[in-house]
């Protein structure tokens, strides 16, 4: 049996082969310009007033009834599915493209919420979720001692 030397900045450079190559399959030239269409989770922005939660999700490219929200007291949850193809034909030549993926995601919110109240509003690949607090948040009194 024989002895063999363990090297570990060989397993380091193995490493960075294939950080550089992933690097290298995801941003090629041609898709530089949709950089932000490689993330996976949608963009979120919560606004809090004295009587309602309003989210505000950014999902350019999908049509309403690709999302799928469902709604609890205490979070939100989206999913859905981001279906897209592009065919072009020029000078005799076919150029096809496509890109699909799932994603998920779960915002807890600060508040307790109606759940059976909410609107929702989807226009220009913008989500706008108006979240009625419980009337129990909405007349919440904290007692503060100075002592």
């Amino acid at each position: 049996m024989a002895l063999v030397r363990y090297n570990p900045w060989q397993e380091m450079s193995h490493l960075q082969r294939q950080l550089n190559r992933l690097f290298d399959d995801a941003l090629i030239p041609e898709n530089w310009g949709e950089f932000g269409n490689l993330s996976k989770v949608p963009a979120a922005e919560l606004t809090e007033t004295d009587e309602a939660l309003n989210l505000k999700l950014e999902v350019p490219g999908m049509e309403a009834k690709d999302l799928d929200i469902e709604v609890t007291v205490d979070h939100v949850s989206i999913t859905g599915e981001r279906k897209s193809e592009s065919r072009s034909e020029e000078q005799g030549r076919t150029r096809s493209e496509f890109r699909y993926g799932k994603f998920s995601r779960v915002i807890p919110l600060p508040t307790k919420i109606q759940n059976n109240n909410v609107t929702a509003e989807y226009k220009d690949g913008i989500l706008n979720l108006t979240l009625p607090k419980a009337e129990e948040e909405k007349n919440k009194v904290v007692k503060v001692n100075l002592g």
